[in-house]
């Protein structure tokens, strides 16, 4: 039985890999900034060092995913908050790894494919992938999320852990049938019939469904040696608008009613959010897992699409 423990637990991935990691018999420890009386979630507040920090010994899997939803406005307040809430969880959780006297084998730390460029012309893998920033037709606000995603991964690059291999995932947009979560929210509108392309429709989505995304957390512990970045992401992103046609599809209904850039500004104020979630072409491929032979069981999003659906529905 493996000891994981598990930083930022309580969004839509944690409760993937919580899923995943108790269907294995793993022992699953929960750091949690709110209080908690439930077994094996262990009170910390992401910024200073405590009794949580024992929890680290011993542990064969650290895997930390605490950071502010980026699902929000991004006045002031929150900016700080995204930046704050990645960067200083990852600073701390080092230094316990830092202090401890048998520390995890394996760190992987979050981090997002939303570091690339806006990019409709080619795929972005590691190797060769081009850090945004600089496109001079991208907004303000998408170079601030570049800005997060480089401080995150820095404060893990810097953390001193000689013993323990340190892995930063660049994650894309992940699909499970979970109340709230992306999924559940396109379908949401497919179901109302507005399920039509967003935007131009060209921006490219890339995804991974939760089974591959739960698989390849497993790959990389048994691979420890493929540290540093990797992409979590299907190897076949598509436009938006063959994407939400996949979706319909797979729902069986042929209606979606498209909605224009000024409709998405609209919406985006009325849900407090940012069009940068939908109107950002992301174009990422997994270059290190396939190159390490990592099998996808959900590498096309139709066939993806039909088994969301499926498990939606039963559920």
């Amino acid at each position: 039985m493996r000891k994981i423990v598990l930083a930022g637990g309580n969004g839509q991935v944690g409760t993937i890999l919580r899923r995943h990691f108790d269907a294995r018999g793993d022992r699953v420890i929960m750091l949690t900034r709110g209080a908690s009386s439930q077994d094996r979630e262990i009170t910390w507040d992401g910024r200073t060092l405590g009794p949580w920090a024992k929890e680290v010994e011993d542990a064969d899997l650290l895997l930390n995913l605490c950071g502010r939803s980026v699902n929000c406005p991004y006045n002031a307040a929150n900016r700080y908050a995204m930046i704050a809430s990645r960067v200083e969880s990852t600073a701390i959780l080092g230094e316990a790894i830092r202090q401890a006297k048998h520390p995890p084998r394996v760190w992987m730390n979050a981090s997002t494919a939303t570091i690339y460029r806006h990019s409709f012309d080619r795929e972005m893998d590691e190797e060769t992938g081009e850090i945004g920033g600089n496109e001079p037709d991208a907004p303000e606000n998408w170079r601030f999320s570049i800005e997060i995603a480089k401080k995150w991964e820095e404060a893990l690059a810097i953390a001193s852990t000689p013993a323990t291999h340190k892995i930063a995932l660049r994650s894309a947009v992940t699909m499970s049938p979970d109340k709230g979560g992306i999924f559940d929210v396109l379908l949401g509108l497919v179901r109302k019939g507005l399920g039509g392309r967003q935007g131009s429709g060209k921006q490219f989505v890339s995804w991974i469904h939760e089974a591959d995304y739960s698989a390849a957390i497993e790959f990389l512990f048994e691979h420890s040696e493929m540290d540093g970045v990797v992409n979590l992401a299907s190897p076949n992103p598509l436009p938006n608008q063959e994407f939400m046609a996949a979706l319909r599809a797979a729902w069986g209904t042929s209606i979606g009613l498209p909605s224009t850039r000024w409709m998405l500004e609209l919406g985006v104020i009325l849900m407090r959010s940012e069009t940068e979630l939908v109107l950002k072409s992301r174009r990422v491929i997994p270059g290190r897992l396939l190159n390490a032979g990592f099998q996808f069981q959900f590498p096309a999003w139709p066939e993806a699409a039909q088994d969301l659906v499926r498990q939606w529905r039963s559920s």
